[in-house]
């Protein structure tokens, strides 16, 4: 298959799924690690993809761009990973907390296995089916109900209602992107007003966004970025937004990256 055949391929497939993953790709085109990611860089330069750690994406940036669940979980998988396992460590056993859709509290959900007696409220299906299977007895998982996005939330005034009764201790937000003016967004209308609810029965309110959200807008603003007592995020975010950050969150917390291993591309 020539190189622009496979281009095609992969680029098909980006366009059905959202994302697609060079070991998935090596095995649907019988051709090298190599070769798929050229491919990638070729598909990237033409601004057709957005590279990703693993694989690629759609290439959108619009504010009312919502990738799908599948695409944004092939995104910043390390520093998904140090900000979730930074974020565990603030959760306490016996306490009520709220968890929003996302890949990145998705991330977190899977580190909460060694905490003890408790309560999550999610409106997140992927979330809740990380902690049911987690099989644990002194834990409650509570569900709400709505309309699905394609990020796999749950909104809509049935969710909204349902938070809307709750005081939860913890929330651990997830957003799609922070700004100074825009404060903490989302590109989906309803999705900002179901996790604005949450929020509001928050306690404490954990933000949880890697380096690439800064600067990133969407449509709505969920929360100014002075309402997050903790922003949880990576050392890759660069010194200015720092700055901004700190004076705006009660607490900036950056998470250690480890450093990812290559190996020089050989051959053509």
């Amino acid at each position: 298959m020539l190189a622009r055949q496979r281009q095609a391929v992969i680029l098909e497939e980006v366009r059905r799924t959202g994302a697609v993953r060079v070991s998935d790709l090596v095995t649907r085109l019988g051709v090298s690690d190599m070769t798929v990611r050229r491919d990638l860089d070729a598909l990237a330069r033409r601004g057709q993809v957005e590279k990703v750690y693993g694989g690629a994406t759609s290439a959108t940036g619009r504010s009312t761009d919502e990738p799908g669940f599948e695409a944004k979980s092939v995104r910043q998988l390390p520093e998904k990973e140090a900000i979730a396992a930074m974020a565990a460590e603030l959760v306490r056993p016996g306490t009520a907390i709220g968890l929003s859709a996302g890949t990145t509290t998705w991330t977190l959900a899977r580190y909460l296995d060694d905490v003890a007696d408790l309560t999550v409220v999610t409106n997140s299906i992927r979330v809740a089916d990380v902690l049911q299977q987690r099989g644990r007895t002194d834990r409650t998982v509570v569900l709400t109900g709505g309309v699905r996005t394609p990020s796999d939330a749950l909104v809509g005034p049935v969710a909204v209602q349902a938070l809307r009764s709750l005081h939860l201790d913890l929330v651990f937000l997830g957003v799609h992107g922070m700004a100074l003016n825009a404060g903490f967004t989302t590109p989906n209308l309803n999705e900002s007003e179901t996790d604005r609810a949450l929020v509001d029965a928050a306690s404490n309110l954990v933000v949880l966004a890697d380096h690439t959200k800064w600067a990133t807008v969407g449509i709505s603003t969920i929360a100014q970025l002075d309402e997050a007592h903790v922003l949880v995020s990576d050392e890759g975010l660069d010194e200015g937004a720092r700055e901004v950050l700190s004076e705006h969150v009660d607490e900036l917390v950056l998470a250690p990256v480890p450093t990812r291993r290559t190996q020089p591309e050989v051959g053509a």
